[in-house]
């Protein structure tokens, strides 16, 4: 008995696919006899958003950011640091992609060059935090 109920609805539901109820092509009126006009209002015609945002002066209530700080500059010996960690591996890959032979203590010293321009970055790393009363949370 039940069976039935869902299998008429399921039907109901196949046949009526795709069908789509359509509008009233006529709204009534809601108690007007006629449409209004076309009538442009008493201060002229409103303008479009391109007028309406192109036109306004935001210049006064425009934000103005700071200017950045300047790029902080970094010592040479920092500088040789960094470029001992990227500079390394990219030589040593570079010379394995094309095949490049080379000698044996340039080898040893570019992998000197990253192992110490690591170390010396870790060990010139800052012990503490910059601002002892900075617990970490920003607003």
């Amino acid at each position: 008995m039940q069976r039935d109920n869902e299998d008429d609805a399921w039907r109901a539901i196949v046949e009526n696919f795709g069908e789509r109820a359509d509008p009233d092509p006529d709204p009534p009126s809601a108690g007007r006899d006629e449409p209004l006009p076309d009538a442009p209002s008493p201060a002229g015609p409103a303008p479009s958003w391109d007028e309406a945002y192109v036109d306004s002066d935001w210049s006064t209530d425009r934000f103005v950011p700071p200017p950045p700080p300047p790029v902080p500059s970094t010592s040479k010996d920092r500088m040789a640091a960094w470029i001992g960690i990227f500079g390394s591996p990219a030589v040593l890959l570079v010379c394995l992609v094309l095949a490049i032979d080379l000698p044996q203590l340039v080898a040893y010293a570019l992998v000197a060059a990253f192992v110490g321009g690591f170390l010396y970055l870790v060990f010139q790393m800052p012990r503490g935090p910059r601002d002892p009363d900075d617990d970490g949370a920003r607003i």
